[in-house]
């Protein structure tokens, strides 16, 4: 019979291309993964990979194998998330990701909840964009992921992924409180056509957001965190579109002004449908649902 083990590190070089990237997914050393591959290839009788330049690529038998080994390592996670609920234990290891906004507003009351409520389960946690973190979560390198998109260009999930919905996000203008906008009761894009812009750093939803929604946005600063953008508003330099989500009460100079024209940003958790019965996922879920800010 064919070693689990050894099946799933011939799965990670073929998701991964390499050895490299393989050792780098399981969490091994390069000669750990070769000599799985090389016990591998005596158990099934067959070359299951070949040199192609400095690295290897899997033979037409190794890649017949890998497509079998991602059904059985499918169905492995499926039969231990069922063991799983039978006991109705949350606990083990698990490892979700966030993008920015929902690293700071949702993720330290979900995880405090956790490590009060469950004593037996550890959680990592790391800031992610989605665009990182789904693939990831597909390839087993997350548990869980909470992302976003927009409702008028919504994210497509790859198959084999399930999802909940968190939360509908919505954005203000912020402007310093001396700006000759700032007293009015909401504002649309149209209105800032002419303002220099502070966004997200390039390659951040945000940032491509805004470009999108507006006609050759005149950027003037770029920051990853909101607080900065909002310090950079508050010294006059610039307006931002500020999430609600993660949002922290500020002394600064600043106004937010509703932003009438947004359409609404989505918050959700998404994790591989054969973890979807383990204990863990819901109780992380569950959490991350409490810890919504109010309405």
């Amino acid at each position: 019979m064919l070693n689990l083990e050894r099946l799933r590190v011939l799965h990670a070089v073929a998701m991964t291309g390499s050895v490299v990237g393989a050792a780098r997914l399981l969490h091994v050393t390069t000669s750990a993964v070769s000599q799985q591959l090389t016990r591998l290839e005596q158990e099934t009788g067959a070359h299951l990979t070949e040199r192609q330049g400095r690295g290897i690529r899997l033979t037409e038998a190794g890649t017949l194998l890998a497509d079998q080994a991602a059904e059985l390592l499918a169905q492995a996670e499926r039969v231990m998330a069922a063991m799983a609920q039978h006991r109705g234990v949350v606990s083990g290891n698990l490892t979700i990701a966030a993008f920015p906004t929902a690293a700071r507003g949702l993720l330290p009351q979900a995880l405090r909840a956790l490590r009060s409520r469950y004593p037996d389960l550890t959680v990592s946690a790391r800031e992610q964009e989605p665009y990182e973190a789904i693939p990831a979560v597909r390839r087993g390198l997350l548990d869980l992921a909470v992302v976003e998109d927009w409702t008028d260009d919504p994210l497509a999930l790859p198959q084999g992924l399930d999802h909940r919905a968190l939360l509908d996000d919505t954005y203000d203008i912020a402007l310093p409180s001396d700006h000759r906008l700032a007293d009015r009761p909401t504002l649309s894009l149209d209105d800032l056509s002419n303002e220099d812009w502070i966004t997200s750093s390039h390659g951040q939803l945000c940032h491509e957001r805004l470009v999108r929604s507006t006609e050759k946005p005149r950027i003037a600063h770029t920051a990853s965190e909101h607080p900065t953008q909002i310090a950079l508003v508050a010294a006059g330099l610039g307006i931002a579109i500020i999430p609600h989500l993660g949002r922290e009460a500020t002394s600064a100079p600043v106004r937010f002004v509703p932003l009438a024209d947004a359409p609404r940003r989505r918050v959700f958790a998404v994790w591989r449908s054969t973890s979807a019965a383990h204990p863990s996922i819901g109780a992380v879920v569950d959490a991350l649902l409490e810890a919504r800010p109010p309405a």
